[in-house]
């Protein structure tokens, strides 16, 4: 139990320190390139349906497992620091709050430049950015950013303390696989099932406990922690996802402020409604975001603490 605290909570303050670097060899971008390569194999072999998206999802998540066991066997054989060492840099590697929030300090930071922001909120969303004016800007970053504190920082932070390492490792790499083959379009419509349905059930509860986490953390920033739970419950479903509409709603709610609006995509336009209520304002600015982005730190520092607390106490 001590060494998995101290594997936490140093993967964390790396994190919190240094950021995700980009680099060739990254672990996530070896998983995507592995994606790529069993995809093509499996196609090529005709298994292009839901048989051949469960042989594909277990070859990619049981790779991931097993290339950190064995490296982690292997160096554990040698010194005992050396496979710690392993881990430490496997987790710290698969933890990205600190990069989901640098994100949106830049857009806040450069919000006076739409080009720039609009390019940079373009790596965030799948929508159209061209069109967004200042408001949509700050909307679409609010959408993100309370979105990814679901699938970026709540499932895999509570996965890996509940579950050790190999809950981290299999969250990244099923929110990998989804993010790569679970669309619903000719292609991947039946491939990417596996990795689409799985990843559904491991955001289920984090994106239903992001809501009293939101309130909490509205309550601490002074803000509106009874309109996030009214918003959350009543927006929700705004959203196709079965998990992502819980946290937009409650940020939505907890800020007082309308989301979504109209939402481009591929030149077509596929949304005009508000999440939020009508007399709540939809033409934000930089205080909106700002008051966004503390809401979000907030709450990212509350799951680690429950994440954390627990493993300190017991």
């Amino acid at each position: 139990m001590t060494e998995h605290l101290i594997l936490i909570l140093g993967a964390c303050l790396l994190d919190a320190l240094i950021g995700d670097p980009v680099y060739r060899l990254h672990p996530i971008r070896l998983i995507g390139h592995w994606i790529l390569v069993c995809e093509r194999a499996l196609f090529a072999l005709g298994l292009n349906g839901r048989l051949g998206g469960v042989i594909h999802w277990g070859l990619v998540v049981g790779t991931a497992l097993g290339v950190w066991f064995g490296v982690r066997l292997g160096l554990d054989a040698l010194h005992p620091w050396l496979a710690f060492g392993w881990d430490l840099f496997i987790a710290y590697s698969l933890l990205c709050t600190r990069e989901l929030l640098e994100q949106g300090w830049r857009i806040l930071r450069d919000l006076d430049d739409l080009p720039a922001v609009r390019q940079r909120l373009s790596r965030l969303v799948g929508r159209d950015t061209e069109p967004l004016q200042r408001d949509g800007v700050v909307r679409a970053t609010l959408e993100s950013l309370s979105e990814n504190l679901t699938d970026g920082v709540l499932t895999p932070l509570w996965a890996f303390c509940l579950f050790g390492l190999p809950g981290l490792i299999l969250v990244k790499a099923i929110s990998t696989l989804d993010s790569m083959v679970g669309y619903k379009n000719a292609r991947y419509a039946r491939f990417g099932w596996a990795g689409a349905r799985s990843d559904d059930l491991i955001h289920w509860l984090p994106a239903r406990l992001s809501v009293p986490l939101l309130a909490l953390a509205a309550l601490l920033r002074r803000e509106h922690p009874l309109l996030a739970f009214r918003a959350a419950w009543r927006y929700h479903a705004l959203l196709p996802s079965p998990n992502s509409g819980w946290s937009e709603a409650a940020c939505a709610g907890a800020l007082r402020v309308r989301l979504i609006g109209p939402v481009w995509r591929r030149g077509r336009l596929i949304n005009e409604l508000y999440m939020g209520d009508p007399d709540w304002p939809a033409d934000l600015d930089a205080g909106d975001l700002r008051r966004g982005l503390w809401l979000i730190l907030t709450a990212c520092l509350l799951a680690f603490a429950a994440g954390v607390m627990p493993l300190a106490l017991a």
